[in-house]
């Protein structure tokens, strides 16, 4: 049978089963439309199999390559194999690479971790260019301590940490379902990536603020106005970064000085309302314009899909680039400004600390202070204080916005 008798027949309309070679057939449906069958026995069963639509690909298949599939179905048939079966079988049973069961697994942290983002961008940028591509069997224990001592080697510690975290959890999931003997990352400890990590005791003084800041206008071309107002928010209030630079502006209320945060955006899962001072309404009222319409304190930067304000990591690099951690459009290292001008390094969450170092250097009491970061009241005091002290944060948060606002503005 040839391709024009093939299109006779669909022409005609007549359901029917056709031969075109041995245990090969052309099937035509009541409806007109025409498709490729395998007839065989297997395990004493005579089967009938639907393999593919008449048709050019992807739609379908032409009659040369229903020819070549169909033999190769024949051959799993001589093996013992029944294509009618494995088409039923469960689709975890064609995961092969490593982006394969990474996709499964990333599936899975979606549905149980608060932040499954975290491991989803960890996984892309530094374990996926490495192992992606290979097939899950064929990854070693020395492609492991590879993804971790690149990480290393860019001077990334707690990613190396995070990554070989993952590469353990990412490899027991695919010994779970059957497609490895052993985890290769199995037998690595943080002391193999990035080390035990120590807290960071960073916190800027006044004077340093005062240096960073000029340095920031000095530098507009490289950090932008919003950066800078981003970095005066975070002194001031001492919010973590995320609660800023995903907050709507309906959560703000300026005639009540209040940004209420609600708990499904607060890692404590707690509602909190945040006093703004005078001055910080100034600043969001300035960003408010900057926001051109968006319902977004900070709106994306560039077309996204996937959300409609910044990036987790804009400020970071920002702040990168200022230390001489970044390169150029034309790829070229970007000078150290702030460490030109004295600055140790720091980082964005090092702000918090700031702010909490500026509370006890003006004598507020821990208690208050604790509150104003949004951190939990410990032991019985937690249980029992319920009051919200808001009216002296405002007084406390005030006092910080004070002594900040001369060096910002």
């Amino acid at each position: 049978m040839n391709d024009a008798q093939l299109k006779n027949k669909l022409k005609s309309g007549q359901p029917g089963k056709f031969t075109v070679d041995r245990g090969f057939y052309f099937r035509v449906s009541g409806e007109g439309n025409g498709f490729w069958m395998l007839r065989y026995s297997i395990n004493d069963k005579r089967r009938e199999f639907i393999f593919a639509r008449y048709g050019r690909p992807p739609e379908g298949m032409t009659l040369a390559e229903a020819r070549l599939e169909s033999a190769r179905l024949r051959s799993l048939v001589n093996q013992g194999i029944d294509p009618a079966a494995e088409k039923k079988r469960s689709q975890l049973i064609k995961l092969k690479s490593v982006n394969d069961v990474a996709n499964d697994w990333l599936g899975e942290c979606r549905k149980r971790l608060e932040n499954p983002h975290i491991p989803e961008r960890v996984y892309r940028k530094d374990i996926a260019p490495c192992i992606g591509e290979l097939n899950i069997e064929r990854v070693t224990a020395l492609d492991i301590l590879g993804i971790v001592r690149n990480i290393n080697a860019s001077g990334r510690p707690s990613i190396a940490n995070d990554a070989l975290h993952y590469c353990k959890q990412l490899f027991n999931h695919g010994v779970k379902l059957g497609l490895l003997q052993a985890n290769p990352a199995l037998a690595f400890s943080m002391k193999d990536a990035g080390g035990v990590e120590q807290s960071r005791k960073r916190a800027l003084t006044i004077g340093e603020l005062k240096i960073v800041f000029r340095v920031f206008r000095e530098q507009s071309h490289v950090f932008t106005r919003e950066n800078y107002l981003s970095i005066a928010i975070l002194t001031v209030l001492s919010v973590r970064k995320g609660e800023l630079i995903a907050a709507p502006w309906n959560e703000f209320d300026f005639e009540e000085k209040t940004w209420t945060i609600p708990p499904e955006r607060t890692k404590t899962k707690v509602e909190i309302i945040i006093p703004l001072p005078d001055v910080v309404i100034a600043w969001f009222t300035e960003l408010k314009v900057r926001s051109a319409g968006s319902s977004y304190v900070f709106p994306a930067r560039r077309a996204s899909k996937r959300r409609a304000y910044i990036s987790d990591d804009t400020l970071n690099h920002a702040l990168a680039k200022l230390f001489g951690l970044k390169v150029d459009a034309k790829k070229n290292p970007l000078p150290n400004y702030l460490g030109e001008a004295g600055i140790e390094h720091f980082v964005v969450h090092d702000l918090r600390r700031t702010c909490r170092s500026l509370l006890a250097a003006n004598g507020i009491p821990s208690h208050i202070a604790e509150r104003c970061l949004n951190h939990k009241l410990r032991g019985v005091e937690g249980i029992y204080d319920r009051y919200d002290y808001i009216d002296e944060r405002r007084n406390a948060l005030t006092v910080i916005a004070n002594q900040v606002a001369p060096l910002v503005n």
